[in-house]
C-alpha cells in the first residue's frame, strides 16, 4: 500500500504556480464559514476533484497543521501548494487564497469612520455581539474535542484563571507553557498517536534554516526594543507573536491581538471588536483581521503598508513552522512526550478562549438584557440552526443599524 501511495505521489504532475494561484484564488473568494469549512473545501478540490494529494496524505497534512500553532487551514493550503508546484506553489497558493480576504478587509478599515454615526455606531455594537456568539461557539466546539475528560478541563480552568486574575499581555504565553508542562506531566495516558506517514521533499537542512528563522524573528525584535524602541518593529513583532501563539484555531487570535493593539492603546476597543465581527462575514481565512488591523492603527505605519506588514507578520511563523517541521513530522508525532505536551497545550487554548468570550467580549457588549438576547439568538442560529457565519453578521448588523435608527 505504501508502495502504492509512493507512485501515486511520484507520477502527479508538476503544477504550475499560475495554475495553483488561479484555484486558490476562486477558493479564496468562495470560501466561509472558517477553518474546519476550509478544510472541508480543500479535500472537496485537491482530493476528489483534481487528485492533487491522496486520502492517506491530506489526513497527514491536516494532522500537522492542527499539531503546530498557526492558521491551520492556511497551512494545510500551503502545504499542498508546496507538494504540487514548489516553494513557489506553495507561495501562490498562501498569496491567493489571503488575498481577496485581506483586500476585503482593508476596505472595511477605509469605511470605519461610518461607524461614528448614528447608524453605524449600532452596527458596531452588533458586530460586538456576534463576535460574543462567534467565540462562545467556537468554545462550546472546541470544549469537546480539545478538553474532553476532567484532566485537561482542570487545565482549561486553571488557564482561564491565569488570564482573568492577571490581567497582563503576558499572561497568555504563560497559560500557554504552563499548560503544556502540566500537559506533559498529566496527559501522557490521553494523548493519542495519529497513524500515517508524510513524506514531502524537503530536505532537512532547509527545515533547520526555516525553524532559526522562525526563532530569530520570535527573539530577535523583543532583543531590539530592549535597547531601543521602534514603533515599526515593534508592530511586526506584535503581530509575529501573536502568530507565532495561536494553537487551536483562528479564534484564538483575538485575545492576543487583543493584548497586542487595544492594551497598548494602538486602537480602542471599539473599533478592534467591530473589524472582528465584520471578519466573520467574509470568506478566506480569520488572521486576515489583520490587515484591518494594520490600516486603522495609529501612530504609523497604518494604511496599506500597515495592512501589509500586520498581514505578513501574523502568517509567516505559522508558513515557517510548516517548513521547519515537515521532515521531522512522523518522528515526533510519535513521540509520548510531545503529543502530552501539545494535549495540555491544546486545553489551555480552551482556557484562553474562555476569558477572551468574558473580557473583553462580554464586558464590553453585553450592557443590558436586549444585548444579551442578540447574543443568545446570534449564537443559537449559529449553533442549533447552522446558519452560516456570514449571514448571521449581516442580519445581526442590520438589526443593529435599524434600532439605532428608529430610536
Amino acid at each position: 500500500m505504501t508502495e502504492s501511495r509512493a507512485m501515486n505521489r511520484d507520477s502527479a504532475a508538476f503544477v504550475s504556480p499560475w495554475t495553483i494561484f488561479l484555484d486558490y484564488l476562486r477558493l479564496g473568494c468562495t470560501s466561509f464559514g472558517g477553518p474546519i469549512a476550509h478544510l472541508g473545501y480543500f479535500h472537496e478540490e485537491f482530493v476528489v476533484r483534481r487528485k492533487w494529494v491522496d486520502e492517506t496524505t491530506y489526513t497527514d497534512i491536516v494532522g500537522l497543521c492542527q499539531f503546530l500553532p498557526g492558521p491551520a487551514s492556511s497551512q494545510v493550503g500551503f502545504t499542498i501548494g508546496l507538494l504540487r508546484g514548489g516553494m513557489w506553489g506553495a507561495l501562490a497558493a498562501w498569496t491567493a487564497f489571503t488575498l481577496p480576504s485581506a483586500l476585503l478587509m482593508f476596505a472595511v478599515a477605509s469605511g470605519h469612520t461610518l461607524f461614528s454615526t448614528r447608524v453605524g455606531s449600532g452596527v458596531v455594537h452588533s458586530l460586538e455581539l456576534v463576535a460574543v456568539a462567534v467565540i462562545a461557539q467556537a468554545v462550546w466546539g472546541m470544549m469537546r474535542t480539545l478538553t474532553p475528560d476532567r484532566t485537561r478541563a482542570t487545565i482549561a480552568v486553571i488557564a482561564t484563571a491565569v488570564i482573568l486574575l492577571s490581567g497582563r499581555p503576558s499572561s497568555q504565553l504563560a497559560a500557554i507553557v504552563l499548560g503544556g508542562g502540566l500537559g506533559l506531566v498529566f496527559c501522557r495516558r490521553t494523548a493519542q498517536e495519529d497513524s500515517g506517514q508524510l513524506r514531502i521533499p524537503i530536505s532537512r537542512s532547509v527545515a533547520v534554516a526555516s525553524f532559526l528563522v522562525f526563532l530569530i524573528l520570535l527573539v530577535g525584535p523583543s532583543l531590539f526594543l530592549a535597547i531601543r524602541y521602534n514603533h515599526a518593529i515593534a508592530f511586526f513583532e506584535a503581530f509575529y507573536r501573536s502568530g507565532a501563539l495561536v494553537f487551536g484555531g483562528g479564534h484564538v487570535v483575538l485575545p492576543l491581538l487583543q493584548a497586542a493593539t487595544v492594551s497598548t492603546g494602538w486602537t480602542d476597543n471599539n473599533t478592534f471588536l467591530a473589524g472582528y465581527g465584520a471578519a466573520q462575514a467574509l470568506p478566506g481565512p480569520l488572521f486576515s483581521f489583520a490587515a484591518y488591523l494594520g490600516a486603522v492603527m495609529q501612530p504609523p505605519p497604518h494604511g496599506t503598508l500597515g495592512a501589509a506588514i500586520a498581514l505578513i507578520a501574523i502568517f509567516l511563523p505559522g508558513l515557517l513552522l510548516v517548513i521547519g517541521v515537515l521532515p521531522f513530522w512522523s518522528q515526533l508525532r510519535s513521540n509520548e512526550k510531545s503529543r502530552a505536551v501539545f494535549a495540555g497545550v491544546n486545553a489551555s487554548v480552551v482556557g484562553i478562549l474562555l476569558a477572551a468570550l468574558y473580557q473583553p467580549l462580554w464586558t464590553s457588549a453585553v450592557l443590558k438584557p436586549a444585548d444579551f438576547v442578540v447574543a443568545l439568538g446570534a449564537f443559537l442560529a449559529l449553533t442549533t440552526w447552522k446558519a452560516p457565519p456570514w449571514m448571521v453578521v449581516i442580519a445581526t448588523a442590520l438589526m443593529g443599524a435599524a434600532s439605532n435608527f428608529l430610536s
